[in-house]
C-alpha cells in the first residue's frame, strides 16, 4: 500500500506540475509606424496648375499648326478662348478639359485634310 500511496503522490504531483504555468508576459506593443502621407492641397493645386498650363500651351500650338493649313475648326477656337478664361481664373480642372478638346478639334481638322474631296 504504501508504494501505490507513492505512486499517486507522485502523480498528483505530476499533475499539479503540469497544471502550473508561468505568468504570461504582456507582448510587447508594436513599432509605431507613421502611415505615408499623401501630397498636400498646395502640391496637388500646383500640380493641376502646371497642368493646365501645359495642355492650354499644346493647344495653342496644335490650333496654330491647324490655322495654318486652314483646318482650324471654330469649336477648337472656342475651347481654347475658354480654356485661357479658365488658366485666368484659376478653374483649373475646367482649363484642362477645354484645352484638351481644342487639341482634339485641331487635330481633327487637320486630319481632314487628308480625306477626298466630296463630289
Amino acid at each position: 500500500m504504501l508504494d501505490t500511496s507513492r505512486l499517486c503522490v507522485g502523480l498528483l504531483a505530476l499533475l499539479a506540475a503540469s497544471c502550473a504555468t508561468a505568468p504570461e508576459q504582456a507582448p510587447e506593443p508594436a513599432p509605431r509606424v507613421e502611415a505615408p502621407r499623401g501630397p498636400s492641397r498646395e502640391q496637388l493645386a500646383a500640380g493641376a496648375a502646371e497642368e493646365a498650363r501645359a495642355l492650354l500651351a499644346q493647344a495653342e500650338t496644335d490650333i496654330q499648326r491647324a490655322r495654318a493649313k486652314r483646318a482650324l475648326w471654330q469649336q477648337a477656337w472656342l475651347d481654347l478662348i475658354t480654356a485661357r478664361e479658365a488658366v485666368a481664373s484659376k478653374e483649373h480642372a475646367r482649363a484642362a478639359t477645354h484645352a484638351r478638346r481644342a487639341s482634339e478639334f485641331a487635330r481633327l481638322g487637320l486630319e481632314q485634310l487628308t480625306y477626298p474631296a466630296v463630289r
